[in-house]
């Protein structure tokens, strides 16, 4: 019989690494944190907090030195330092190799192409000659996008018609990031898919999710998403496809388009849980922490089998607040039956800043959606100077 009572540190203290360390804790696992900020929303819950910058190598050596694994909760991070602390033999999941591949889109890309998965076309930019081709070759609209940092729609740029190539190529860094081109894939709808590989191989596949975009920030869950069984089954297949090929362990989103035929592209590939599967805490029988906290500490994946139709809404920082945050409305909010209310318990509410989320649980996706948006109605975060 194995003890399980493995340290886990987690590079990231905000609410991604909170919600791993509160499933982490239920099965009794001591949990060191790295994160810059002092009072970030896992400072209360962790066993140790290592206040130091992301880039920090000194620090983050500490952290698996005194950690029998180490996990991330967003993919900014140096991967060459958990390479090398990959080849001294410490446990890093998912894995530095497939961070690197990750972290830049155009090697993403480049991998999911040459293992045959359906992706729109795409191409390196090194200049706005290149991008002018790129023009003439996909047509416009094409997407311009920054290899590398960017998230919630930062780093890309609808390239409308050949005028715009100028200001677009402006836009993204006039020259200073690392670029591609896509061909902009007809999408009706954009999907998300969460997927868990254990360190034995063993994949655990959860079902679709349907995603609403506000500002190019997530708005709106919805599960089971509205598609085909057929279309559902592709991306589900699709998802299991992607974690081959990374090999990744751990927790894994793929995010997908969906044209008007029912085709399936991949977008882009997330190495940890995310947004789009904050709805499996409630709806689900493991949610996506407790899935990442088993397969990264080897034990037994459990089922990712959807309980009930669910809406998961995110609430952001309220427009024309910037300061100490305060929560108003949950009373409201909580009235509603079915709704569940997660503050992430940031100190600073920022204009379109991810303050919590709502979660509802329905006999119906309609119905969960009727009362997610009553319930985000009633919840307001405005920061205080």
């Amino acid at each position: 019989m194995e003890n399980i009572q493995k340290k886990i540190g987690i590079i990231g203290g905000g609410q991604l690494g909170k919600m791993m360390i509160q499933e982490a804790k239920k099965m009794g696992f001591y949990v060191m944190v790295l994160d810059p900020t002092e009072n970030c929303p896992a400072h209360t819950l962790v066993d140790e907090h290592v206040v130091a910058k992301f880039d920090d190598k000194k620090a983050i050596r500490f952290l698996a030195e005194k950690t029998d694994v180490v996990t991330y909760e967003f993919e900014h991070i140096d991967a060459e330092i958990l390479q090398t602390l990959e080849q001294e033999g410490k446990k890093i999941y998912p894995t530095a190799k497939s961070l690197k591949v990750i972290q830049n889109k155009y090697t993403q890309k480049k991998l999911l192409l040459e293992h045959g998965l359906p992706i729109p076309s795409f191409c390196k930019i090194l200049s706005k000659e290149d991008m002018i081709n790129a023009g003439e070759k996909y047509g416009f609209p094409f997407m311009l996008k920054a290899c590398t940092g960017g998230y919630d729609g930062k780093g890309n740029f609808v390239v409308e018609k050949k005028e715009t190539i100028p200001q677009a190529y402006e836009a993204l860094g006039n020259g200073t990031l690392e670029l591609m081109a896509e061909k902009f894939f007809p999408f009706i709808m954009e999907i998300s898919v969460l997927a868990c590989r254990g360190i034995n191989g063993e994949i655990q596949v959860y079902p679709v999710a349907e995603n609403l975009h506000k500002d190019s920030i997530l708005d709106e869950t919805r599960v089971p998403a509205n598609i085909s069984k057929q279309t559902t089954q592709n991306a589900m297949d699709l998802a299991k496809k992607v974690m081959e090929v990374f090999e990744g362990v751990g927790m894994f989103c793929v995010e997908m388009f969906v044209d008007k035929q029912g085709n399936v592209s991949v977008n882009e590939v997330a190495p940890r849980p995310h947004n789009s599967g904050h709805y499996t805490i409630e709806a689900c029988i493991t949610s996506q922490f407790e899935q990442h906290i088993r397969a990264i500490t080897g034990l037994p994946l459990g089922s990712p089998a959807l309980l009930k139709p669910v809406v998961m809404r995110n609430l952001l920082g309220e427009e024309g607040s910037t300061g100490k945050s305060y929560v108003f409305g949950a009373e409201k909010a909580l009235c509603i039956p079915g709704t569940f209310l997660h503050i992430y318990g940031k100190e600073e509410s920022k204009p379109k800043r991810k303050m919590g989320h709502i979660t509802v649980i329905a006999d119906s996706v309609e119905e969960a959606a009727q009362k997610a948006q009553k319930a985000k109605n009633a919840v307001q975060i405005y920061g205080k100077g």
